[in-house]
């Protein structure tokens, strides 16, 4: 700390984390992007969101494919007089999409991530929001056009495609509504909210489960004694605390004399 000519305190700037600039300058990149792009109209967001997510996807479907390159150079080609069955034929061609070097992934990533990002910006344009059908149309769309680009499955093209589609769309409405599941707070929390946050600013936030397994929750506080906090197994010190809080508590003061 130093004086500076006008007797004002200068306190130097301390150096920050390298990290810490570049994540938050890529942070300011990102929103600035975002912010440019939903000015945009809905055909030029479409084509920069599958643009940059192809891209983003042939990277890695590139990184893939370096570890299946001996893979897929080991599978042998068969001669054009093997004589082949169509459906052995197709086996043989699944076999190579699904193992083939970085060009094939690039290309394939590129595809799948490509097209259900531009699908997906499309639906929520039009929709106004994200939900499992929007997500579940892309990923048929993606896996449509997968099929048809990476040459898997039989000699029937338009039918691998619309199966190929609806396995990807089946496994990505699976997946959305799972990811919905676990994303929201159990219903249980919602109740002890106020608890929640009285108990972590006196540092006892290990006693939110004693709360719980005797319902004491956010509606109980007011009502809260040293006997109701003995039965949940509350042990003395910590419910000293719990108390001289609910005394001083304004808010909780006047639900008190509210109810009482």
């Amino acid at each position: 700390m130093q004086q500076g000519k006008q007797g004002v305190m200068v306190i130097p700037q301390q150096n920050q984390n390298p990290i810490e600039q570049l994540q938050a300058r890529f942070k300011e990149l990102e929103s600035g992007f975002k912010g440019w792009l939903a000015k945009q109209s809905l055909p030029v967001e479409a084509a920069v969101v599958t643009l940059t997510s192809g891209a983003q996807g042939a990277a890695i479907g590139a990184f893939m494919g370096t570890l299946t390159n001996d893979v897929s150079s080991s599978l042998p080609t068969p001669p054009p007089q093997a004589g082949l069955n169509p459906q052995a034929m197709a086996s043989f061609k699944q076999a190579q999409a699904l193992a083939g070097g970085p060009l094939i992934q690039a290309r394939n990533f590129a595809v799948m991530t490509g097209v259900n990002a531009g699908i997906s910006c499309v639906m929520k344009r039009l929709r106004g929001k994200e939900d499992v059908q929007s997500s579940m149309v892309a990923a048929f769309g993606s896996g449509a056009l997968f099929s048809l680009v990476s040459g898997m499955g039989g000699p029937n093209q338009a039918a691998n495609a619309a199966t190929s589609g609806l396995f990807f769309a089946l496994v990505q409405g699976g997946l959305f509504k799972l990811g919905q599941k676990f994303s929201q707070p159990p219903t249980e929390d919602i109740y002890y909210s106020k608890t929640r946050s009285m108990l972590s600013n006196l540092g006892l936030q290990n006693y939110e489960k004693n709360f719980k397994k005797g319902l004491l929750s956010d509606n109980t506080l007011p009502l809260l004694n040293d006997s109701a906090l003995r039965d949940v197994k509350i042990p003395p010190g910590p419910r000293l605390l719990i108390l001289d809080h609910i005394q001083r508590d304004p808010e909780i003061k006047e639900r008190r004399g509210f109810s009482s």
